[in-house]
């Protein structure tokens, strides 16, 4: 027996049988995003590197914006300790690889999806695979991995793509741009190779956070360099994939204003904070130099250690 008709009742839903419609999918986005412009994000390709924290909530944001094709790398899988921020995990998933899961979320948003899955750690070997065809990189790499975010940064710029980080810190996200034009993610971090991996990671901590607005309720004590272990919230990984995907629209639809590095920004919902400026000499300025051996110090007090400087 069919549902019974009353008067006044909403008309029934769609027919989950019905044929998939990218017009229809997306056509919520118009008035934001004109006709032509949707079609050239559906014929864009985006890299996303890392399906965890931000990486997994960036690939779901861009999928429904409608972009049609995306190259995705993560090697891990899901745990229990990645519930409380990851967009895939969930007792269905655990113990299965974190870029298989998201390809299926990308394909339940949209089957017609252009998409290339690398389920390994992004190095020299690979990184061409990653970039090739590639029009925006998108940073979900693990805060601590600095050589890879370093390799795949150098190879988006030698290719001619714009890449962009945004990273949650505390309850909040702090974003930069990479215009491959202008200043290399290594000059404005101040990063060279054969640094010490600690004065790395204090490099990119200080860079992406200049005004530091989560630095009055984080506990660093509770970060783990050696395991890679630190406080993140999933609230903090969604602004991260909101400023993102906007600055990702900007860029493949070249709309203004888009302000590359030296510029940064960091948005705290917590202490409803906006903070955001022009770093002159970036991260080699020399209050920048001061600061980053305060920093060191104050970090090394904390019991930060050596940390593993690996892969995604």
């Amino acid at each position: 027996m069919g549902p019974i008709d009353r008067p006044g009742s909403p008309p029934e839903r769609d027919d989950p049988g019905r044929s998939f419609s990218y017009e229809q999918a997306f056509s919520r986005n118009l008035g934001l995003i004109g006709p032509g412009e949707q079609r050239r994000l559906r014929a864009a390709t985006v890299a996303i590197v890392g399906m965890g924290g931000v990486g997994g909530i960036h690939l779901v944001t861009l999928a429904r914006l409608g972009i049609g094709g995306f190259t995705i790398a993560d090697p891990d899988r899901f745990d229990l300790v990645n519930f409380n921020r990851q967009y895939g995990a969930s007792c269905r998933s655990l113990g299965r690889p974190k870029a298989e899961v998201m390809a299926e979320e990308a394909r339940a948003i949209n089957p017609e999806v252009r998409l290339r899955v690398i389920p390994e750690a992004i190095d020299r070997g690979n990184v061409g695979e990653l970039l090739d065809g590639v029009d925006v990189l998108v940073d979900g790499i693990d805060f601590f991995a600095m050589e890879t975010r370093r390799l795949v940064f150098a190879e988006a710029r030698r290719r001619g793509i714009w890449a962009l980080t945004a990273g949650p810190i505390g309850f909040s996200a702090a974003w930069i741009s990479f215009d491959p034009s202008g200043m290399s993610f290594d000059d404005y971090f101040d990063l060279r190779d054969g640094m010490d991996p600690l004065d790395q990671l204090v490099a990119f901590l200080v860079g992406l956070t200049p005004r530091a607005t989560h630095r009055s309720y984080l506990d660093f004590s509770q970060v783990d360099t050696a395991t890679g272990r630190g406080p993140s919230v999933g609230l903090a990984c969604h602004l991260c994939s909101g400023v993102a995907a906007a600055e990702v629209v900007k860029i493949l639809l070249g709309r203004s204003p888009i302000r590359p590095a030296p510029w940064y920004f960091q948005f705290d919902a917590y202490r409803q904070i906006l903070r955001r400026g022009k770093l002159p000499g970036a991260n080699r300025h020399p209050w920048r130099l001061l600061k980053r051996r305060l920093v060191r110090r104050f970090l090394e007090r904390m019991g930060w250690g050596r940390p593993t400087i690996g892969g995604s």
